[in-house]
């Protein structure tokens, strides 16, 4: 039960962002609600990798090991809600949730992330982040030296596959209807031996979300091991916007050096903010944002005792 209604700080998203945010604002005695709908991106991802002491492990691993620790800190609590409205007030920030709950704030954190937008294509939700991948650096080890393909066209296919033919030389890029790469890109593409299909892809055969196939609209097949997919996102919190927080060409929330957002007193940190979506990035960012904010709060309070 939180009775509490006033905090120093409202972290919105309690995933890996959102935690590491709270234990360096835990460290420096703040008083900190998190509030999660216990919705993360990655929840299908069975091994999340390339983050010191951890790789190997399950997201939910992780981020039940780290929410242990975090609420073991007296001056934070958590609450499994879903945050649907923000309103800059004359002493800080007011937070109403799904639920009907209202907590003010000094200082807002936003670890929300982004929402994947699936393309209708059928299987591709049940692969993704299983073996429907986002980065070689978090998955491409595991599948490297496989018959790996490209969801992606025009520019982004192009860099991305250039990338990609350092896991592996077996590697087509899937267009998913008429190429938008350029005659010496495609050129350049096929020097190392990398294939471009444009034949439209109506389903992803697998098993538990491990691919076996594509099948296209004209009935072929073709076997697969991996397939890595830009797909576009939208953030997964509309809070930010209606605040006034600046929203970059890419999509992603603004920040400066210390993850502080066009709006004082406003920080966000993790997916939401940055293209490189890993848990040691969203941890990083994390802790300098919990950081970042706990100064804050010192030169506040500093000036006004």
């Amino acid at each position: 039960m939180i009775n509490q209604k006033e905090y120093d700080v409202i972290i919105i998203g309690g995933s890996y962002a959102g935690l590491s945010a709270a234990m360096a604002l835990g460290r420096a005695l703040r008083k900190v609600l998190i509030i999660d709908g216990g919705n993360r991106c990655n929840k299908q991802t069975p091994h999340s990798h390339n983050f010191l002491t951890q790789d190997g492990k399950t997201p939910k691993e992780i981020s039940e090991l780290a929410k242990s620790q975090v609420v073991s800190y007296d001056t934070i609590s958590f609450l499994t809600d879903i945050a649907i409205k923000g309103e800059k007030k004359a002493n800080g920030f007011e937070i109403t949730t799904q639920n009907g709950s209202i907590f003010q704030g000094r200082k807002l954190i936003f670890g929300t992330g982004v929402k994947d937008l699936m393309p209708n294509i059928e299987g591709f939700a049940e692969c993704w982040g299983i073996s429907v991948i986002h980065c070689p650096y978090c998955h491409g080890y595991e599948v490297r030296h496989q018959k790996t393909g490209l969801f992606a066209n025009g520019d982004i296919a192009y860099e991305f596959g250039k990338l990609l033919w350092n896991w592996t030389k077996d590697l087509t890029i899937y267009t998913n209807g008429k190429s938008d790469l350029s005659v010496e890109q495609t050129k350049t593409l096929a020097s190392r031996n990398i294939s471009i299909v444009e034949k439209e892809i109506v389903k992803i055969d697998h098993e538990n979300g491990q691919i076996q196939a594509l099948i296209f609209l004209d009935g072929s097949v073709q076997k697969l091991d991996a397939l890595y997919a830009k797909i576009p996102f939208i953030q997964h919190s509309d809070i930010p916007k209606s605040l006034g927080c600046e929203i970059n060409e890419m999509g992603m929330l603004k920040v400066d050096m210390i993850q502080k957002t066009s709006v004082d007193g406003v920080f966000a940190a993790g997916d939401s903010t940055n293209l490189m979506r890993s848990v040691a990035n969203a941890v990083y960012g994390g802790n300098m944002a919990g950081a970042a904010v706990s100064k804050e709060l010192i030169a506040e309070d500093f000036e006004t005792a």
